[in-house]
C-alpha cells in the first residue's frame, strides 16, 4: 500500500475538495490500532504532537477546524495510572463517562472515547473555556514496545465549540417562557367591577351639606330650581315680544 503523506510541518494539507471526517470506529481500527501495532496507516494524515505540552490554540492547524493528533499519555505520578493533562495556561478536565466504541459488524468493543474540557488557570479554580477534546484509546491494554518505552498512544480530536446554536436555543426558550406568561395572564378569569355612583353622590352631598329639598311633586330642590330658571326665561322672552308688537302699532 502506497503511503500518502498529507501532513507538512504538523499541518494537514488535503487536496481541494477533500475533507477528513472519520468515524469513531475508523479512528480506532484504521488509525490508532495500526499505529500501536506499527502497521502502515491508510494515509499519513494525523501528525504526532504532545498535546498536553501545548495550549489548544497553539497546536498546529486551523483553530476554526477540528484537528486530529497522535499523542502519548503522560503519567502524573510514577506509581499511578492517572494522566497528566496540565498545559502552560491551564488543564484538561474530563467530563461525563467514557463512551464505548463498538464495531458496526460484530458489535465488538474496540475502543473508548473520553470527553475533556479545557480550563484556564490552576485547579480547582480554573475558568471553563469552549475548547473540547475527544481522547480515543484502545479497549485492550497496549503492548509495550521496546522502541517506544512505556508510552501509550491515543488519538486526540480537538475543536472549538460554537455557541451560536446554544444561544439561539436559549433565546427560544426565553421567548417561550414570555409567551407562556402572556398566555397564563390571558387565561386568568376577570370579574366585572361595579361602582355605586349613587352612593358616591350621596356621600359627596353629605360632605358639602347639600341635602335634597323635598317638594310636593317629589322632585329635588335642584330640579325645581332648574325649572324655575326655564320659566323665568320663557316669561321674559314673551314680554319682549309684546313690547316689540306695541312699538310697531304706534304711529
Amino acid at each position: 500500500m502506497e503511503k500518502l503523506n498529507f501532513v507538512k510541518n504538523g499541518v494537514l494539507r488535503l487536496p481541494p475538495g477533500f475533507r477528513f471526517h472519520p468515524t469513531d470506529e475508523e479512528l480506532i481500527v484504521q488509525y490508532l490500532k495500526r499505529k500501536v501495532q506499527s502497521f502502515p496507516l491508510p494515509a499519513s494524515i494525523i501528525s504526532e504532537v504532545e498535546v498536553c505540552k501545548h495550549d489548544p490554540w497553539e497546536l498546529p492547524g486551523d483553530c476554526e477546524q477540528e484537528r486530529f493528533f497522535f499523542s502519548t499519555k503522560e503519567v502524573k505520578y510514577p506509581n499511578g495510572n492517572r494522566s497528566n493533562r496540565a498545559t502552560l495556561s491551564g488543564y484538561w478536565k474530563a467530563t461525563g463517562l467514557d463512551k464505548q466504541i463498538i464495531t458496526s459488524k460484530n458489535n465488538q468493543v474496540v475502543g473508548m472515547k473520553k470527553t475533556l474540557v479545557f480550563y484556564r488557570g490552576k485547579p480547582p479554580n480554573g475558568s471553563r473555556t469552549d475548547w473540547i477534546m475527544h481522547e480515543y484509546r484502545l479497549a485492550s491494554q497496549q503492548p509495550k514496545n521496546p522502541t517506544q518505552g512505556t508510552e501509550n498512544w491515543v488519538i486526540c480530536r480537538i475543536f472549538l465549540k460554537k455557541r451560536g446554536s446554544n444561544a439561539n436555543k436559549k433565546d427560544e426558550d426565553k421567548g417561550g417562557e414570555i409567551i407562556g406568561n402572556i398566555s397564563d395572564c390571558k387565561s386568568v378569569e376577570t370579574k366585572p367591577i361595579f361602582y355605586d355612583f349613587m352612593a358616591a353622590n350621596k356621600k359627596r352631598r353629605t360632605d358639602l351639606n347639600l341635602m335634597p329639598v323635598s317638594t310636593s311633586s317629589g322632585s329635588s330642590g335642584i330640579t325645581d330650581e332648574a325649572c324655575s330658571c326655564d320659566e323665568h326665561e320663557e316669561n321674559s322672552s314673551n314680554l319682549d315680544d309684546v313690547s316689540n308688537l306695541r312699538k310697531k302699532q304706534l304711529p
